[in-house]
């Protein structure tokens, strides 16, 4: 038999075999079990860093940056300085559209703060003068603290970011882009888990970068969404300025060791500071933390403000004084002694004598008059009348008659007038005095019910009146007017009033109903030296209270006015239109 034809049969033989034994009873159907994914222990040489202590870094680097040096800022005007004398790395964290359309600091290198921790080698040396800045100082307070506990030792944030260096009216450049950084040596990290864990933060921004706005906010407020508000300020700042309505104070120094006072972890926070940079660093920890619903408000509480919100805690003395100005009825709430002495011929009325004692026993004064001097008077309301009542308020010129007119209207008091020229103008007059010496004591009631904050600030400003309670003699301006360094006169009377008495050469006039929308015309520095006019030193007394409690320190009022001047014979530029 052929030998190839006998080997395939016994290959056939042994596969037919082998299928048999392969056809027995069906292998029953098994339910698959879930295998566990095993994770293999670490080597000792690999045991997995232990996550950062976020609580303790934050307190640490607040430490680092205390409030007398700005808690790490430096002012647009002192980083100009610098760049003058000596550059710091400029370093600019905005993104690039921003710096297309808004311009950049000459010098500046672009680092987008999404992408800052992935280009640590573009920057300086760990011990080299960093400043970075951004449109606000949010994302600048989030890159000074990420580079601070990267062991950058010098690094600062620009206060207010490019639009505070461009209120101050610096130099920006515009139309081209800023040079590429360039890459140098990584830097040491000493902690790679921290490292890695501010990596993912920064890279992880989202477009609001965690932040909202004044306007925005007001917005939900308003809406009725409720958020845990954190004033991270210090105290006196609070008291100072006022703050927003239902906010928890914990100044940015105490707050990560007083983490119990906060709402849970998934509670809406808003963080605010004065411009957004330490509200940005007490919020970038706070996110870390795990409070994933933690804003900070862009702008800050000074965004707020300028934003006319709602503040609470203190007296927008600003808006007040303007609106009040602006609403001066007809004769700016005086009245000439004819008409007085005709009305209390009538009737009689609640005359207020504003003069210390000492004058009317030199004197004397008008029949029925009570006397209160000017810095008691507030402390003194119980022995006013009624708040509608009317009260008629003197002194020797109208000076501090104004002063007095003003804080009761402030105060509630509907129908209060100031006698124009005062007890001088009684007498030009001719008109009744009694005989020198000290009427009845007032009697005292019940006093009325106030804004006691309102209250505080105008017994505050009446109660510190120095001597010459802050009026200037004709003679005295004359001869500052012949000085190197002129005060500033401004002239509150109407046009009509000018064309008939002249100005006094220099001076600017902004009639006082106009003052507070045309405040860009007068000097900015709050310590320089303005004097006010009027007519009589009535409404002139008005706005140097005024400018005095929106922070002028060296407003003083023309004693008796246009008046005095006159008299005085001192010259004077005539008017035609």
């Amino acid at each position: 038999m052929n030998k190839k034809f006998t080997f395939s049969v016994i290959l056939l033989v042994l596969i037919s075999v082998l299928l048999s034994a392969c056809a027995g009873a069906a292998t029953p159907a098994v339910e698959p079990t879930a295998v566990p994914t095993v994770v293999p222990a670490a080597s000792p040489t690999e045991a997995l860093a232990p996550a950062p202590d976020v609580t303790a870094l934050w307190a640490a680097l607040i430490k680092e940056i205390p409030s007398d040096i700005g808690y790490g800022t430096i002012t647009a005007v002192k980083l100009n300085e610098e760049l003058v004398e000596k550059a710091p790395f400029l370093l600019d964290v905005r993104e690039a559209d921003e710096l297309e359309s808004a311009g950049y600091i000459e010098g500046a290198v672009n680092i987008p703060v999404s992408t800052l921790f992935d280009n640590l080698d573009k920057l300086p040396a760990q011990d080299q003068p960093i400043v970075v800045y951004c449109g606000s100082g949010h994302r600048g307070g989030y890159s000074l603290a990420g580079l601070k506990l990267m062991g950058y030792t010098n690094v600062r944030n620009l206060a207010g970011g490019i639009g505070a260096w461009k209120k101050a009216e610096l130099p920006i450049v515009t139309g081209t882009a800023p040079a590429a950084p360039v890459a140098g040596a990584a830097p040491v990290i000493a902690d790679q888990a921290l490292f890695e864990e501010l990596q993912s933060f920064f890279a992880d921004l989202p477009e609001n970068y965690y932040a909202t706005n004044a306007e925005a906010l007001n917005t939900d407020l308003a809406d009725g969404k409720e958020y845990f508000l954190l004033d991270v300020r210090r105290a006196e700042e609070v008291t100072k300025t006022g703050y927003l309505a239902g906010s928890v104070n914990i100044p940015l120094e105490e707050l990560y060791a007083n983490l119990d006072k906060l709402p849970a972890t998934d509670t809406p926070i808003v963080v605010y500071c004065v411009s957004g940079h330490r509200a940005s660093i007490a919020q970038m920890g706070l996110r870390l933390l795990g409070y994933e619903y933690a804003l900070n408000l862009g702008g800050g509480f000074n965004g707020w403000k300028a934003g006319g919100y709602a503040i609470e805690g203190i007296v927008d003395w600003g808006k007040v004084w303007g609106e009040y100005l602006a609403a001066l009825p007809e004769g700016f709430s005086s009245i000439g002694a004819a008409d007085l002495n005709a009305l209390l011929a009538d009737k009689p009325l609640f005359i207020l004598d504003v003069r210390e004692a000492a004058e009317l026993q030199e004197g004397g004064y008008i029949a029925g008059a009570v006397n209160i001097p000017i810095r008691e008077v507030l402390a003194n309301l119980d022995k006013l009348p009624a708040q509608d009542q009317p009260i008629v308020i003197y002194c020797v010129s109208g000076h501090r008659g104004a002063l007095v007119t003003s804080a009761l209207n402030h105060l509630g008091y509907t129908d209060v007038r100031n006698l124009g020229g005062g007890i001088n103008a009684w007498k030009k007059a001719e008109l009744p005095l009694e005989a020198p010496g000290l009427p009845t004591a007032p009697a005292a009631g019940t006093g009325p019910v106030v804004d006691p904050l309102v209250f505080e600030g105008l017994n505050a400003f009446l109660h510190g009146l120095p001597d010459g309670y802050l009026t200037i003699k004709a003679p005295d301006l004359n001869a500052a007017l012949a000085e190197a360094e002129k005060p500033f006169v401004l002239d509150v009377r109407e046009a009509g009033e000018l064309q008939t008495d002249g100005m006094i050469e220099g001076a600017v006039n902004i009639p006082v109903r106009e003052l507070w929308t045309r405040l860009a015309e007068i000097p900015q520095d709050k310590a320089a030296k303005i004097v006010v006019m009027c007519k009589s030193g009535h409404r002139g007394a008005m706005v140097m209270m005024a400018l005095r409690m929106n922070g002028y320190t060296e407003v003083t009022n023309l004693a008796g006015g246009m008046g005095a001047w006159l008299a005085a014979q001192f010259p004077v530029v005539q008017v035609t239109q």
